[in-house]
């Protein structure tokens, strides 16, 4: 299979069990009907498929403040009204609601992240895919873009135990903000954005003059697109950024956030990506040959991100699937047509020759003033936590990291499929 063959797949099927409320476009179900049409495909056949081993929430504080940990394991729909204080100081409420499950829910799909990054320390896959994960906007203290927990950064911090340089790239049609500002002020981490950036979109950051601080700067890379934009401008300027960062900054690891919401037609969007498009981008990140942690992240049209995701997962196996989809347990969803790939809408794109080129431009600038190896130390992990284990539990019950017998760590538990016997 050449070049990054072992690919990893970490799926639990709780994720689908969670529900962020009626109307919510976050749908964590969308993964469940990723993975059914991963496995209709016969694509698990060429995965080492893995049900993630839950990091307890100690391993969360590396990253998030232990008050924030603890008030996400406490809080619940029936217990709201008496932390209303709370709710406000973390940012819970419309677009991060408080459900039933919800720290289940944040451990699960950052369980899969941090697995996946200890597989790629530990030199036992090229890639590691995780679509649950992908959650770039929460902060340190702060939930955020339906996002809570940062997968992201955790799992950066991770790779960063074993790798000198991480590259975070980020698809989504949103600025990865959490990201960015988690690592705005270290050269070992440089952050890559593409995304939407107008009056009126969320989170409002991005600008192409926001580079990194101190140490870090010209190490957060920004890419504002406006409306519309299609396969051919994407594509022409992701593949120009991505190829200039390999070369001037030389990662030993790739963490690739796929949000699908810049697909055409998203329930949020204002991109015109078809699935194709989208996927030639992660086509070329891989063709690097260097690991990759392969993340979800946003997408809310619920017929087309397991398509896009689907179709990336293939291409990270280096495996060919038809148009035509096969049958599955969701298969009503993707009517009329029932095929893989979309067709992109007839919209305009806002984006000219000359803006981008003026954006590619600047960009360009950046990376001309960044040093050769850059090699600034920085923490990845708290050496204390004030996390209270039991708290809000009414057990006491107590984490334990994982580990083997030389102490390493363990990522997850290798289990067989339900699919592997109907092979």
């Amino acid at each position: 299979m050449g070049p990054l063959s072992r690919v990893s797949y970490f799926y639990d099927p709780e994720i689908g069990n969670y529900h962020f409320g009626l109307g919510h476009p976050m749908k964590p179900h969308r993964v469940r009907m990723t993975h059914n049409l991963v496995v209709n495909y016969g694509l698990y056949r060429k995965l080492q498929v893995f049900r993630p081993r839950l990091v307890s929430p100690v391993s969360m504080t590396r990253f998030h403040s232990d008050d924030y940990i603890n008030f996400l394991r406490r809080i619940a729909p029936d217990n709201m009204q008496e932390h209303i204080p709370q709710l406000q100081r973390f940012n819970l409420g419309e677009d991060c609601p408080v459900f039933d499950g919800l720290f289940d829910y944040c451990q699960l799909y950052t369980s899969g992240s941090l697995g996946g990054a200890d597989r790629i320390n530990q030199n036992l896959t090229d890639i590691v895919i995780n679509w649950a994960g992908g959650m770039h906007n929460p902060k340190a203290s702060e939930a955020s873009g339906f996002g809570y927990v940062n997968d992201c950064v955790l799992a950066i911090l991770e790779l960063l135990k074993k790798h000198k340089r991480v590259l975070y790239i980020d698809m989504d049609l949103h600025h990865g903000d959490g990201v960015e500002e988690a690592f705005f002020s270290t050269n070992r981490v440089m952050t890559v954005s593409f995304h939407a950036k107008f009056a009126g979109m969320f989170p409002g950051s991005g600008d192409a003059s926001d580079i990194g601080y101190k140490e870090g700067k010209n190490y957060a890379i920004n890419v504002p697109l406006e409306e519309g934009v299609d396969d051919d401008s994407y594509r022409g300027i992701f593949q120009s950024v991505i190829a200039k960062a390999m070369e001037v900054f030389a990662p030993d690891a790739v963490v690739l956030q796929c949000g699908a919401n810049t697909l055409s037609g998203d329930r949020l969007g204002c991109f015109n990506l078809s699935v194709r498009g989208h996927g030639e981008c992660v086509k070329f990140v891989k063709s690097f040959g260097i690991p990759m942690l392969v993340l979800g992240g946003g997408g809310y049209s619920l017929r087309n991100v397991p398509r896009c995701w689907t179709y990336e997962t293939a291409l990270l196996t280096g495996e060919e699937i038809k148009d035509e989809l096969p049958f599955n347990d969701y298969f009503e969803y993707y009517g009329p047509d029932y095929r893989l790939h979309i067709r992109p809408s007839n919209m305009s794109n806002q984006n000219t020759t000359e803006h981008l080129n003026k954006i590619k431009s600047q960009v360009m600038d950046i990376f001309r003033e960044i040093e050769a190896v850059p090699g600034t130390q920085i923490q990845t992990g708290q050496v204390q936590s004030q996390l209270n284990p039991g708290f809000g539990t009414g057990t006491g019950e107590s984490y334990e990291e994982p580990s083997n017998e030389d102490g390493t760590a363990v990522s997850a538990v290798q289990q067989e499929h339900p699919a592997e016997l109907a092979a």
